[in-house]
C-alpha cells in the first residue's frame, strides 16, 4: 500500500461500504480496505460525522461519507467502467432506484435485523467481534449488549414498528421477486453492465439475503436467484462490459418498469408525508402506504433525497424529462415531481 492508494473505512455489516466498495472492485480503483475499530482505521483521518463507510483521499486531512456522492466523484476522477448510465433519463431513472434502495431497502435491513429474536442474537454476537476478532471474551460480550440495545432503541427513527412492520415485510417479499424477475431478463437492472442502482440494491441485500437469519430464509424461500445474484455483485473486476451494455430509453420492458412501480407504492409516498412534516416541523411522519398506516419521527436526511431528486428531475433537457415520464407515467413516481 502507497500513499497514493484510497483507504475506505467500513463493515461487512455495513450495507453502504458492501455497496461503495463493490463499487470500487468493479471500477478496478486501487484501494485499501481498513475495518472499522481496527488499529488502522483509528490512525486515519476522520470524518465530520462518524458514519459508514469512510473514503480516504491521500494526504487528506478529513474522511468522506455518503456513498452516492462519492460514486459520482469518482465517476469525475476514474475514467472506464462507468456506473452511471450515458443516456441522460437513463441516468436519473437509475439515481431514483438507487435512492429506493439507500433510504427505503434500508429499512428492512434495519427492521430485520433488530426485531427478530434469532437476528439480534446473530448481530450482536457477530458485528462487534468484527471490530476487534481478538478482543478479550468479557469485552466482545459488553460490547454486544451495549450494542444491540443501541440498535433496537434506533428502531423508531429508522420507521421500525408495530405499525410499520407489515408494510416493510411485504415490501421486501415483492422486491425479491420483482428483481427475480428483472434477472431473469438481465444480469442487472439497466442491461449487461452494473449501474449505481444495482450496487444500491446488493449492499441492503447483503445483509438481508447473505446474513441475517430471518430475511435470508425469505430470498431462499422466494428468490434464490438473487441470493446468487449477491454473491456475484460482491467483486466484479473481471466482468468485462462494452459501451453498448446499456438497454435503450425505449426497451425498458415491464418487469423492470415494475420495480418503479414499487418505488412508487411505497417510497413516494413515505417520501411525500416525510417532506410535509418536515415543513409543519410535525413531530410524527403519519401516512398510509400500500393501504396500510405508516408512523415514524421525521428523517431530514430524506426531506433532502427528495429535494436532490427534484432539483435532478428539472436540470433534465425537456426530451430527456419526457422519457422519464414515459416510464414513470403510473408508477406513483410522477407524485414525486409533480
Amino acid at each position: 500500500m502507497t500513499d497514493s492508494t484510497l483507504r475506505i473505512v467500513g463493515a461487512p455489516g455495513s450495507p453502504y461500504s458492501r455497496k461503495l466498495r463493490a463499487v470500487l472492485r468493479y471500477r478496478r480503483i486501487p484501494h485499501a480496505w481498513v475495518q472499522a475499530g481496527s488499529p488502522g482505521a483509528r490512525s486515519l483521518p476522520r470524518p465530520r460525522v462518524e458514519l459508514l463507510p469512510q473514503l480516504v483521499y491521500p494526504f487528506a486531512r478529513e474522511a468522506l461519507t455518503d456513498s452516492s456522492p462519492l460514486i459520482r466523484r469518482l465517476e469525475r476522477e476514474h475514467a472506464g467502467r462507468s456506473v452511471i448510465p450515458d443516456d441522460p433519463a437513463l441516468a436519473f431513472l437509475d439515481a431514483l432506484l438507487e435512492d429506493y434502495a439507500d433510504e427505503w431497502a434500508t429499512k428492512m435491513m434495519f427492521h430485520y435485523r433488530w426485531a427478530y429474536a434469532a437476528d439480534i442474537a446473530q448481530a450482536a454476537a457477530i458485528l462487534p467481534r468484527w471490530r476487534r476478532v481478538d478482543d478479550a471474551e468479557e469485552n466482545a460480550v459488553a460490547a454486544a449488549k451495549m450494542f444491540s440495545e443501541r440498535q433496537i432503541g434506533r428502531l423508531w427513527v429508522v420507521g421500525s414498528n408495530a405499525t410499520t412492520a407489515p408494510v416493510i415485510e411485504e415490501s421486501y417479499r415483492r422486491l425479491l421477486r420483482l428483481l427475480d424477475a428483472r434477472l431473469r431478463e438481465a444480469p442487472f437492472v439497466f442491461g449487461a453492465r452494473p449501474s449505481a442502482a444495482d450496487f444500491g440494491l446488493y449492499g441492503q441485500l447483503t445483509q438481508l439475503a447473505s446474513f441475517d437469519p430471518t430475511p435470508r430464509g425469505e430470498a431462499l424461500a422466494l428468490a434464490p436467484r438473487v441470493v446468487a445474484w449477491v454473491d456475484i455483485v460482491e467483486d466484479l473486476s473481471g466482468l468485462e462490459v462494452a459501451d453498448s451494455g446499456w438497454i435503450a430509453r425505449g426497451a425498458i420492458t415491464p418487469a423492470l418498469r415494475a420495480l418503479f412501480a414499487e418505488v412508487g407504492r411505497v417510497y413516494a409516498p413515505f417520501l411525500l408525508a416525510n417532506a410535509d412534516a418536515l415543513a409543519r416541523r410535525a413531530e410524527r411522519v403519519e401516512c398510509v402506504i400500500d393501504g396500510k398506516p405508516w408512523v415514524q419521527q421525521p428523517f431530514p436526511y430524506q426531506g433532502k433525497c427528495l429535494q436532490w431528486l427534484r432539483e435532478g428531475h428539472a436540470e433534465l433537457a425537456s426530451g430527456d424529462r419526457a422519457a422519464v415520464g414515459e416510464v414513470l407515467a403510473g408508477t406513483g413516481c410522477e407524485a414525486l415531481f409533480a
